[in-house]
């Protein structure tokens, strides 16, 4: 943890601050370190409201200006929480937003295990295998937490949900949805089958269309890479597997587009 962050305005890159933000910036850092970066007003205010462990606020007054978020700082600073107060200069060189709002938030966070979520009777999660981009992993969660689900499993070599872009697409559910890692597809199916979790496999060469499929809870919708989709074996493993139906002439989706209009689907028959 850090110690207490001095009221001075950082303007310096060789601050310890400036060094550790630009140290989580790599995947291999943040999860050494067990630790990333949130960055903007909604998810810092969502990260505080889920009660995520935060080691430090980074702000730029200049920048907040008359924001709200100054009096909520303020008081996870009473609260005991260090602030970090930068130069709007130099925390727009450490921004990965085109007109940043000044606040950001050193986060202390681990991926689970499938062992940490819970089923019961209506539990809906989402397992997503070998993910490659962050934007639609952090969509994912969203939409997930969106239709309300009981957490996310990555499965395999995915891309990390605490990367820059994954946080951003993610608009703070990511501190509101469990999400966790498995090495492999056949261990999450052994999990579900063990907890009584229907599984439903998704793929163009599925053979029956979602829309023909009963979706009952509790249910695992599974999901492959943008590039492959899912294994044969896997897409054979799901208690169902399902098609979405195409009209125009694109002949295939973006993941996280197909994983909202799967999860939708599920809502939608529950009524």
């Amino acid at each position: 943890m850090m110690g207490v962050v001095s009221n001075d305005v950082i303007s310096s890159a060789a601050n310890p601050i400036v060094k550790r933000m630009r140290s989580l910036s790599q995947r291999r850092n943040r999860t050494r370190e067990g630790a990333y970066v949130v960055e903007g007003v909604a998810p810092v205010w969502q990260a505080v409201e889920a009660g995520a462990d935060i080691e430090t606020f980074v702000m730029a007054p200049d920048l907040l200006g008359e924001s709200p978020a100054v009096a909520m700082v303020a008081d996870q600073e009473r609260l005991g929480t260090p602030v970090a107060r930068m130069s709007a200069e130099l925390f727009t060189r450490l921004s990965n937003r085109d007109g940043p709002s000044g606040l950001a938030a050193i986060v202390r966070g681990r991926l689970g295990q499938l062992d940490n979520l819970t089923i019961d009777g209506e539990s809906l999660f989402v397992a997503v295998h070998e993910v490659a981009n962050p934007g639609n992993l952090g969509t994912i969660i969203r939409t997930a937490d969106a239709l309300g689900a009981a957490g996310v499993v990555l499965v395999g070599n995915t891309a990390d949900p605490f990367a820059p872009l994954a946080v951003k697409a993610s608009m703070g559910s990511l501190f509101a949805v469990p999400v966790v890692h498995e090495a492999r597809l056949e261990t999450v199916f052994d999990w579900a089958e063990a907890g009584g979790v229907a599984t439903v496999t998704t793929s163009a060469r599925a053979p029956v269309r979602l829309a023909d499929v009963a979706l009952r809870l509790p249910l695992m919708v599974v999901l492959g890479s943008e590039r492959t989709g899912l294994p044969t074996d896997a897409l054979a493993r799901g208690s169902a597997q399902a098609s979405i139906t195409m009209h125009g002439r694109a002949s295939s989706l973006n993941l996280a587009v197909a994983a909202g209009i799967i999860l939708y689907e599920v809502r939608r028959q529950r009524g």
